[in-house]
């Protein structure tokens, strides 16, 4: 039968034009019933096997289902298909038939989902139909006068639905076969049910569980839009979700907004995580005050192997919730929602099934906050051993872990360029190369200083100027000169690479400069903010080149009093470039009395002023353990590890660098108030401080912390004649105690303190080689000193902030990145040391572990008392000394023991340091 189909389109010239097409129906189109005598068989579908015809079973058996006892077709409307595909995929779901109307709605919608419903269909062991609706004589129908394309869809559909039960009927079977439609459009099924056709408002998680019988595990998600409500209405907080590294069945939600209470939730045990995952904005209900929890002191680490072990789970959730101190209790909360997922691509290794030719396998991420994901592949053979990455496509409730897809083979785990390659993707570290666009904004060589550029410049290229730096430094940001003027008084001077003579704003390279934020130094490579031929050549400071520079100058008395600041763009020529160690020499040296040398020792001389000035006010001197390597010259694996020595030059160095600091960040926010981008460091609150406290009076010292000053000075005093290290140990702690610094715009905050720095304002402006918040910094002061002109996103605070935010991410990323690197490298050392025995001191206890540091390899490690298949000790864990004894040994913060270090590579994904307690024996 001919028919004609007539709509009206509008052309790209802008005429509306009628159209008409033929339209075909026929009644020869089977429906797809293997029991159905009255249609003709149906054709096989593309991919079915041996040409086999595809389709409904003639009786249709799946796990029984309350709603509907008797046999039964599904037929799915558009929308459904759309947000549930991930179910249709399921193996436990047969024989769905798919009407034509549908299938062309989400071929217009969703390219991906037409894919995979496509794949569905031709999987014959699934028995899904597709169904010709639209040319069939029965089920086509014309749209109505006044009926939108949406309405006349949706009827299609139920006429087809309709249809199929009629056709069924006249099949001689002993059970009648229904088709049942599912909507989650109530308009829909309410018209459905007016028909007379049996209608389901599908939510899935109540008909999965009744279709696979499977154990429902998570709460249901309260729907966006009611979260919203309860988020408005107080009901509900919202919050950014951090999983904890250490306990896998706990997080904490850092709820937005300003108010004071409630600020940080906890969230314990896995229903009450509630299919979260690290960095997700969520919603949580707070429980009531008898079950708020304490952060646990346990540490537990996923890696069972039954994915389905709930038992096992709750059995540790008790673990958690035992010998809980009242006094610890903090506000405890459960997932109600999602708001915004901010998944990502993971790195990480694959665990192999045991099930002989399985499909379905456990992905175990690199990073411990992230669940394991199921994922199926045909791949396993060749992935095992490999770093791969995967993404999560989603997780239902019925599922102990999210299901996700396998995306890249990275290559071999332990190969070490492989691991670098992990370690920048887990970190968000922007490491391929400059494009051709940010490379096109690059002086063209050979480049020179021009008769245009020393207009605007103050030559200073007479000046006894030398920098000071690490070993290998080839990116030199900063140079020193220091001189006496006529009046007794002293020149000295800090000169910075002027980088923002070379990344104009808004181009290519300024834009991928900011999006990288940083340049990130890892143990055997350096990934730069900026292109090498800037951060290694044109702009780093070296000696006997003449260079463009931004410089910082004062005038002061022999007291290191400032009497006097100018700021000028410049042309310097440095005349050395030392290392720390060579210019300690020349200070330290009787014999060498040369210009630049006598600049240095008045230089290392008002610095060691500055410092103490800086100390009386309450600036705090604290201690990190920092690594070097010694690198074996073919192998590049490192042969030697120590910890880095600092000498007075490096004091000297920083002591100026401060200096400069300070004083552009009080010139651009005179200048500026609104819009100078500035730096802060905010003070702990006062619980950051406990476990500092109760570890110093378990050695009979006193820690006052009300006042960076108070703190500063209690740190100073804890002295103990025979344990010299308890003072470093002591800073070490303090420095875990302390809020992150950040970058934020003056007009967009209040508090502009520097608790450790003791200064009342700060910033960033001597390093824009590698950091790119100086780079905003020099074109702030370029604008205040009249040097250069402004443009309008250096005045919009709002935009300000947000390159704050990125930059403080970009920041902190960096700094995990460069711990993530020594970590590795620490385990390629020791991976041929065997087992080697070291003095630690306990830096934490825990309920189960005790972390130590070991001072000579400046490395952390955990101590376990249970381990697998072995009888676990008596452990006695008393947090307010803090302590933990086990059986007979009482170990305390801060005591001595001996540890034997081994690499564990057991777990190739997890290679660890394994430290093991020799002294005192338990």
């Amino acid at each position: 039968m001919l028919t004609s189909r007539t709509f009206v389109k509008r052309t790209r010239a802008g005429a509306v034009v009628k159209v008409v097409r033929e339209h075909y129906l026929r009644d020869d189109i089977a429906c797809g019933a293997a029991a159905c005598r009255l249609c003709p068989p149906a054709a096989p579908a593309h991919g079915a096997a041996n040409g086999s015809a595809p389709g409904l079973e003639a009786r249709p058996s799946g796990p029984a289902s309350s709603l509907c006892p008797g046999p039964h077709f599904l037929l799915p409307d558009t929308n459904l298909l759309l947000h549930q595909i991930d179910i249709l995929e399921d193996p436990v779901i047969k024989n769905v038939i798919v009407v034509q109307t549908v299938l062309q709605e989400v071929r217009n919608r969703s390219a991906p989902v037409y894919k995979r419903i496509r794949d569905v269909i031709q999987n014959p062991e699934k028995h899904f139909y597709s169904f010709t609706n639209e040319h069939h004589r029965e089920t086509y129908i014309e749209q109505k006068r006044g009926e939108t394309s949406n309405d006349r869809n949706d009827r299609a559909i139920r006429v087809a639905v309709k249809w199929y039960n009629e056709h069924l009927k006249k099949i001689d079977n002993e059970e009648k076969i229904q088709v049942i439609f599912l909507t989650n459009d109530r308009t829909n099924k309410e018209k459905a049910l007016e028909e007379g056709i049996t209608a389901y408002t599908c939510k899935w998680s109540s008909i999965y569980k009744e279709i696979e019988g499977g154990k429902i595990i998570f709460p249901e998600h309260i729907p966006l839009s009611k979260l919203q409500q309860g988020i408005k209405s107080g009901i509900y907080l919202q919050g950014t979700y951090r999983a904890n590294r250490e306990n896998y069945l706990e997080a904490t939600v850092w709820v937005h907004g300003d108010a004071e209470e409630n600020k940080e939730i906890i969230v314990q045990g896995l229903k009450n995580l509630n299919r979260a995952i690290h960095e997700d904005v969520v919603a949580v209900e707070l429980l009531t005050k008898d079950e708020w929890v304490a952060p646990s002191s346990v540490v537990l680490q996923d890696d069972g192997q039954n994915e389905e072990d709930i038992e096992n789970e709750e059995e540790k959730e008790n673990v958690l919730k035992a010998s809980v101190n009242k006094d610890m209790l903090r506000p405890t909360g459960r997932v109600v929602g999602i708001i915004k997922r901010n998944w990502r691509p993971y790195c990480g290794m694959l665990n192999k099934s045991q099930i002989k030719e399985a499909r379905r396998h456990l992905f175990t991420p690199a990073d411990r906050r992230i669940p394991r994901i199921r994922i199926e592949t045909r791949q396993a053979d060749t992935l095992e051993g490999q770093r791969i990455i995967v993404a999560i496509d989603g997780w239902p409730r019925n599922s102990r872990y999210p299901n996700g897809h396998f995306v890249k083979n990275l290559g071999s785990a332990g190969d070490k360029e492989t691991e670098t390659e992990v370690l920048l993707l887990e970190h968000d570290v922007p490491h391929q190369a400059f494009s051709q666009a940010v490379l096109s904004f690059l002086p063209k060589m050979p480049w020179s200083i021009t008769e245009e550029d020393m207009k605007h410049r103050e030559d200073l290229r007479h000046l006894n100027i030398c920098s000071v730096d690490p070993p290998g430094c080839t990116d030199i940001d900063d140079a020193l000169h220091c001189r006496e003027i006529g009046n007794g008084n002293l020149e000295v001077g800090v000169h910075i690479a002027d980088v923002s003579h070379f990344i104009r704003p808004g181009n290519a390279l300024d834009e991928e400069s900011v999006k990288r934020g940083t340049t990130v130094y890892l143990c055997e490579k350096r990934i730069d903010m900026v292109p090498e031929l800037l951060s290694s050549n044109l702009c780093s400071l070296r000696s006997n080149v003449d260079r463009l520079a931004f410089s910082c100058i004062w005038e002061m008395n022999h007291k290191a009093e400032v009497l006097k600041t100018r700021f000028t763009k410049s042309i310097i020529n440095s005349k050395a470039s030392l290392t720390y160690a060579e210019a300690q020499m020349r200070i330290d040296s009787a014999t060498m009395n040369d210009d630049i040398t006598t600049s240095l020792r008045g230089l290392n001389k008002l610095a060691k002023i500055l410092k103490k000035k800086r100390i009386d006010n309450g600036a705090l001197t604290l201690a990190s353990p920092e690594v070097r390597f010694h690198m074996d010259s073919e192998t590049h694996d490192p042969i030697d590890l120590q910890t880095k020595e600092l000498k007075e030059t490096n004091s000297m160095v920083e002591e100026f660098m401060l200096l400069a600091n300070i004083s552009v960040a009080q010139k651009i926010y005179d200048e500026f108030p609104e819009f100078a981008l500035l730096r802060k460091h905010p003070a702990p609150p006062p619980s950051n401080y406990d476990i500092l406290v109760k570890a110093a009076k378990s050695k009979n010292l006193e820690i006052k912390t009300d006042s960076a000053k108070a703190l500063a000075e209690s740190l100073d005093k804890a002295e103990s004649p025979t344990f010299p290290y308890l003072n470093t140990l002591l800073r070490i702690l303090t420095t875990r105690c302390m809020m992150q610094a950040v970058y934020f715009c003056s007009g967009m905050d209040n508090d502009f303190h520097h608790y450790g720095l003791a200064s009342p304002i700060y910033t960033h402006f001597t390093s824009p080689i590698r950091r790119y918040a100086d780079i905003i910094v020099h074109r702030l002061l370029a604008v205040a000193i009249g040097a250069d002109k402004t443009y309008p996103e250096l005045t919009d605070k709002h935009k300000l902030a947000e390159m704050c935010k990125n930059l403080n991410y970009r920041h902190k990323m960096a700094q995990y990145a460069q711990r993530a690197s020594v970590a590795f490298h620490t385990q390629l050392f020791f991976k041929t040391k065997g087992v080697v025995n070291e003095d630690a001191y306990i830096l934490f206890v825990r309920k189960n572990a005790i972390v130590v540091l070991i001072p000579k390899y400046g490395l952390e490690g955990t101590v376990f008392f249970e381990e697998k298949d072995k009888p676990t000790p008596k452990l006695e864990y008393n947090s307010e000394v803090p302590s933990l004894t086990v059986e007979d040994t009482t170990l305390h913060v801060f005591d001595k023991v001996k540890v034997n270090i081994m690499l564990d590579d057991s777990n190739i994904q997890h290679q660890k340091m394994r430290m093991v307690l020799v002294e005192p024996k338990v």
